[in-house]
């Protein structure tokens, strides 16, 4: 009679279920939505940058331009008579003195010709003596002496040709120099005034500035030119402005300015470079690297690292070299600049500096706290 039928705790048992169900979820969501509006958003992470001391440092004013290098002594070697080519005695790339031999000529036919010619005047220089004796006895009329005199200058003059032609068929060099070129090869058959040999004087190379009119009160030979060539990257050769040219080119609104630089070294005619004429120094300037300096909205700007943030600042700029910028205002003595990593950043962006000292700190954290961070360590 007591005993309870199963079916009456059965909706009792489904209300229980859902409850604990219902709790289970409602704890749940109670535990998300409050930590949610309490937790403070993550912080952005740092963006890794190089950075430079701003530093007084000497700076040279520079105009910079690009030109090629060239050889004012310059010779062709050309052949004064024809025949066959028996010997080549140079190449490319020797070097050579002036009146070296280069090479020599077939001599068979110039040879004959200097015998024939000798023979000739020979034959002419008795007849004449002959003639002067006979002449000064009355035996021979003065116009026929007179006519051998005449007779033996031509033989002179021919035998001396004919010897100046043997002679050019031995090939000598004009000048000093470094073998640029050859022409020719043995056993060709070499025509007159044909082109043999390129023979270029290496010793003093220069190069030819067009330089924008506007720069001319500031150009004067003997001022000092560095020379940054392609072929040879991280090398710097110094020269001096040899010529500035009074007259500008009204076509091109450019004149003319030619830098001397020592030869017989690495530099070689036909190298091209970037050149920088030193117009004025400075020795105690405030510089910062070029590259930090920023152009892309047509005020100079730098980031400047300014407790762990990257700040855009405005700068007046001063004289350029190829490798700083001289700072007339915007930045203090000792401050840092972003000098890589610059296309990642924006204004106020959070940077860690590395490669000059360590990390900057954190916007915002204290120094002992930024350490730790850096050093691994927990925050207490």
């Amino acid at each position: 009679m007591n005993a309870t039928h199963p079916s009456r705790f059965r909706p009792f048992m489904l209300a229980a279920c859902c409850g604990m169900a219902l709790a289970a979820c409602g704890g749940k969501g109670g535990e998300n939505a409050p930590g949610d509006a309490a937790a403070p958003a993550k912080a952005a992470a740092a963006v890794p940058v190089e950075a430079a001391l701003v530093a007084r440092r000497p700076i040279a004013a520079s105009y910079i331009t690009t030109a090629a290098l060239e050889a004012p002594g310059e010779a062709q070697v050309v052949a004064k008579t024809s025949g066959v080519l028996l010997e080549l005695m140079a190449e490319e790339g020797d070097r050579v003195r002036a009146g070296q031999v280069l090479a020599r000529i077939d001599p068979d036919r110039p040879r004959l010709d200097v015998a024939r010619t000798e023979a000739t005047l020979r034959k002419l220089e008795s007849n004449y003596a002959r003639s002067q004796q006979l002449a000064e006895r009355g035996l021979v009329s003065a116009d026929a002496n007179e006519q051998l005199r005449y007779d033996l200058a031509a033989a002179r003059a021919a035998y001396e040709m004919a010897r100046l032609e043997l002679s050019y068929t031995t090939i000598t060099a004009p000048i000093d120099g470094v073998i640029a070129q050859r022409m020719v090869k043995t056993g060709n058959l070499i025509q007159l005034n044909s082109a043999l040999f390129r023979i270029v004087d290496d010793s003093a190379l220069e190069a030819v500035l067009n330089v924008p009119e506007r720069e001319m009160a500031i150009m004067k030979p003997g001022q000092a030119v560095s020379l940054r060539a392609d072929a040879m990257p991280g090398r710097v050769f110094e020269g001096r402005v040899a010529r500035v040219s009074p007259v500008v080119d009204a076509g091109s609104g450019t004149f003319r300015v030619v830098a001397a630089f020592d030869g017989g070294g690495e530099l070689r005619p036909g190298m091209f470079g970037r050149i920088a004429v030193t117009y004025d120094q400075r020795e105690d300037a405030l510089t910062v690297p070029r590259a930090a300096l920023l152009e892309d909205e047509g005020t100079p700007a730098v980031y400047a690292v300014r407790d762990g943030k990257a700040v855009r600042t405005a700068v007046e700029v001063g004289y350029t070299s190829s490798d700083l910028v001289e700072i007339r205002g915007g930045l203090a003595d000792g401050e840092r600049v972003v000098t890589a990593g610059r296309l990642a950043l924006r204004d106020g962006a959070s940077v860690e500096v590395i490669g000059d000292g360590g990390p900057a700190q954190v916007a915002g954290a204290e120094p002992a706290a930024a350490a730790a961070a850096a050093a691994g360590a927990p925050r207490q």
